[in-house]
C-alpha cells in the first residue's frame, strides 16, 4: 500500500513539474509578457503582470484539485467570465502574433489581402461556439 501510495506522489509531483515547465517555456519563449506589456504601454509594471500569472496558476491548481463550489452572484460571473475570456483570447493572439499563422494561412486557402474575412470568420466562430455551448450543455 505505502508503495502505491508513494508512486501516485511520485506520478502527480513529475507530471505537475512537466506542465509547468511546458507553461513556463511557453510563456518565455514566445515572450507573451514582454510582448504584452510592450503592446498596452505598460512595462513598468512587469513585475505585476508575472505574479498575475504566478497567482492565477497557483489558484487555477487549488481550484482544480479541489473542485470548490463557490455562493457567489451571477452578476459577478460575468465579469470574471469576460476576464478568463480576455486571458485566453490574448494569450491565443499572441500565439498568433508570434508564429505568424494568418498571414500563413491566408495564403494556404488563397485569401491573400482578406485577411479581416478570415480574422471576423475565426472570431464570430468562438463566439458563436462558446454561446452554443455555455447555453445547450449548461442547461441540460
Amino acid at each position: 500500500m505505502t508503495i502505491k501510495i508513494l508512486s501516485v506522489i511520485f506520478i502527480g509531483l513529475a507530471s505537475g513539474l512537466m506542465v509547468g515547465a511546458g507553461f513556463v517555456a511557453f510563456l518565455t519563449v514566445l515572450g507573451i509578457i514582454p510582448r504584452l506589456t510592450q503592446l498596452s504601454k505598460s512595462i513598468r509594471m512587469i513585475h505585476l503582470y508575472e505574479w498575475a500569472v504566478v497567482i492565477g496558476v497557483l489558484v487555477g491548481v487549488f481550484a482544480s484539485l479541489r473542485d470548490p463550489a463557490l455562493h457567489i452572484s451571477a452578476y459577478f460571473l460575468i465579469p470574471l467570465g469576460l476576464t478568463g475570456g480576455v486571458f485566453v483570447g490574448m494569450l491565443a493572439a499572441g500565439l498568433t502574433e508570434v508564429v505568424n499563422v494568418f498571414p500563413i494561412l491566408t495564403k494556404r486557402i488563397r485569401l491573400d489581402g482578406q485577411i479581416i474575412i478570415l480574422i471576423m470568420a475565426i472570431v464570430l466562430g468562438k463566439i458563436f461556439g462558446s454561446i452554443f455551448q455555455w447555453l445547450y450543455f449548461i442547461q441540460h
